[in-house]
C-alpha cells in the first residue's frame, strides 16, 4: 500500500450521479469536516450507514432546501478511507445546485476537482494504482469487452499478480542484503549469487516476460481496433462508412476527392470497440489540399489494425497496399456483372447491402483475433514499468557467481521498485517524479 499520508484539512464534495434531470441525485462529501457539513444542513447525524429521512436547510438562512435521504459514513471503512457522506436528494437541478451552494458556506468545505475522490482513495490505501486506473477505464467503457476488462482491473486482476511478482522479487533482494549485511558474522552463506537465486530471478523473468506477450491487446481494447476504408477515388468508401455506421456521417458524392481528411466513427462490433476511418482516394493529384489527403491516408494505412481495400468492380485490379492486415472489398456489385474474386476477397454493394452481412463478420473475426482473451496489461504505464523489472531481473538471472553482490542487490533493488509503480507501491514522490519525467518547460 502506499504510505500513510498526513491527515488533509479540507473536505470535498461533489454530485456522484449524472448531471441534467433525474429521480434521484447524489451528492457525496468526503474529509474530516464531513460530519458538521451533514449536521449544518441535516441537523441531528443518522446512525451510522444506515439511510435515514431528514429536512435539509441552509446553514446561513435556515431556509428548506429538500427533503432527502441522507447517510452518516465514519471513517476508515468508507471508500475514500476518510469520514464520509451522503445527501440522496431529488434529482432536480435547481434542488442539486441549493444544496451544492449550502455545502460551499460550511467552513472547510470545498468543491472537488475531477477524480479527486478516487485519488482520496488511492492514497489513503483503500485502492491500489491499478484499480483506480480500472475505474476510470469502467467509466469510459463503450462496449461489453471494454466493461469486462476494467471491472477485471477494479477487481484487482492486474494489482494481485504484480503484488505477487514483487513479493517473490522481495524475498530475493532480502536475501541479497542478508549477505551483504551478515556476510562477516557466518550466519548466511558466502556472498555471491548461488544457482538457485539466478534460476528463481530467470523464472520471474519469464512469467513477467509471457504477461507482456500478449499483442498489446490490452491497450488496443481500450483505444479500439481501427479499421481503414482506403481505395482510389469513388471506390465507395464514403458510402460504405455510412453503410457500415448507420448514419450519415461522411459526404457522398460522385465528384472524386470530395473526402479530402479522415473520418473516425466508432462503432460497437459485437461488443468490441470498431473505428471504422473514411479517408482520401488513393491517387497522383496536383492539388496540393488532396495530396496532403492522401499522404495522411498513407499514413493511416501503415497503422491501422485492418485495412478494407475497396476497389470498384469494374476497375482493373489495384496494386497491393502492403504492410497491415488487409481485406479486398470489391464494391458496386449491383451495378456490373461480378467477376471472380481471389480468395479472402469480398464483394458488396453499400447501396443495396448484399455482402455486407459478411464483410462486419469479416472484420469482427479480426477484432476478436486482436482483443479477445483477458489481457492483463492495460496501459503503457503498465508495460513500460515491467519491462524495466525484466531487464533488472535478467541481469541477475545471467550474472557470474563471482559477480559483485551489491550490483545484484540493486538490480533487484530496481526490478522491486519497478513492479512497485505499477500498482502504486512506492513513495508518493518517487511515483510522481516517474510519472512526470517526461514534461519539461517550453515543450
Amino acid at each position: 500500500m502506499p504510505p500513510a499520508l498526513p491527515e488533509r484539512a479540507d473536505t470535498i464534495y461533489a454530485p456522484a450521479s449524472g448531471f441534467g434531470r433525474a429521480a434521484v441525485s447524489v451528492v457525496r462529501i468526503s474529509g474530516p469536516a464531513a460530519a458538521a457539513a451533514l449536521s449544518a444542513l441535516a441537523g441531528d447525524r443518522p446512525e451510522p450507514r444506515r439511510l435515514s429521512l431528514r429536512r435539509l436547510r441552509d446553514p446561513a438562512s435556515g431556509s428548506l432546501l429538500d427533503q432527502a435521504l441522507v447517510v452518516w459514513l465514519p471513517g476508515p471503512g468508507t471508500a475514500t478511507g476518510e469520514d464520509m457522506a451522503e445527501l440522496h436528494l431529488h434529482g432536480g437541478t435547481a434542488v442539486r445546485e441549493a444544496v451544492l451552494q449550502a455545502l460551499r458556506s460550511v467552513p472547510g468545505c470545498r468543491p472537488a476537482e475531477a477524480g479527486a475522490f478516487t485519488r482520496r482513495a488511492f492514497l489513503n490505501g483503500r485502492i491500489d494504482l491499478t484499480e483506480a486506473e480500472g475505474i476510470a477505464d469502467l467509466i469510459d467503457a463503450e462496449t461489453e469487452a471494454q466493461r469486462r476488462q476494467a471491472l477485471r482491473q477494479l477487481d484487482g486482476a492486474l494489482g494481485r499478480q504484480v503484488m505477487a511478482w514483487r513479493d517473490r522479487a522481495i524475498d530475493l533482494l532480502a536475501a541479497a542484503e542478508a549477505a551483504l549485511d551478515f556476510a562477516d558474522e557466518g550466519d548466511v552463506d558466502e556472498v555471491g549469487l548461488d544457482a538457485a537465486q539466478a534460476e528463481r530471478a530467470a523464472c520471474l523473468s519469464q512469467e513477467i516476460r509471457g504477461a507482456l506477450a500478449d499483442g498489446r491487446r490490452g491497450e488496443r481494447l481500450r483505444e479500439g481496433f481501427f479499421v481503414v476504408l482506403a481505395g482510389p477515388p469513388n471506390a465507395g468508401k464514403s458510402t460504405l462508412l455510412n453503410a457500415l455506421s448507420k448514419r450519415d456521417a461522411a459526404i457522398v458524392s460522385e465528384i472524386p476527392g470530395t473526402t479530402r481528411d479522415a473520418i473516425e466513427v466508432r462503432c460497437d462490433l459485437g461488443g468490441l470497440p470498431v473505428t471504422l476511418v473514411d479517408t482520401a482516394g488513393l491517387r497522383e493529384t496536383d492539388d496540393p489540399i488532396e495530396a496532403e489527403g492522401v499522404f495522411r491516408t498513407r499514413r493511416r494505412i501503415e497503422t491501422a489494425d485492418l485495412v478494407l481495400h475497396l476497389i470498384p468492380a469494374d476497375a482493373p485490379e489495384p496494386a497491393s497496399l502492403g504492410g497491415t492486415t488487409t481485406i479486398q472489398v470489391h464494391t458496386k456489385s449491383d451495378l456490373t456483372t461480378a467477376r471472380p474474386l481471389e480468395e479472402g476477397a469480398l464483394a458488396i454493394s453499400a447501396r443495396t447491402g448484399a455482402g455486407l452481412d459478411a464483410l462486419l463478420d469479416a472484420i469482427r473475426q479480426q477484432a476478436e483475433a486482436s482483443l479477445g482473451g483477458d489481457a492483463l496489461v492495460t496501459r503503457e504505464r503498465h508495460r513500460d514499468a515491467l519491462n524495466r523489472a525484466i531487464v533488472h531481473l535478467d541481469r541477475v538471472a545471467s550474472a557470474a557467481p563471482d559477480h559483485p553482490p551489491e550490483l545484484i542487490a540493486e538490480d533487484l533493488r530496481l526490478g522491486v521498485r519497478a513492479l512497485g509503480e505499477v500498482g502504486g507501491h512506492v513513495s508518493v514522490d518517487d511515483m510522481l517524479d516517474r510519472l512526470f519525467a517526461g514534461f519539461c518547460i517550453g515543450k
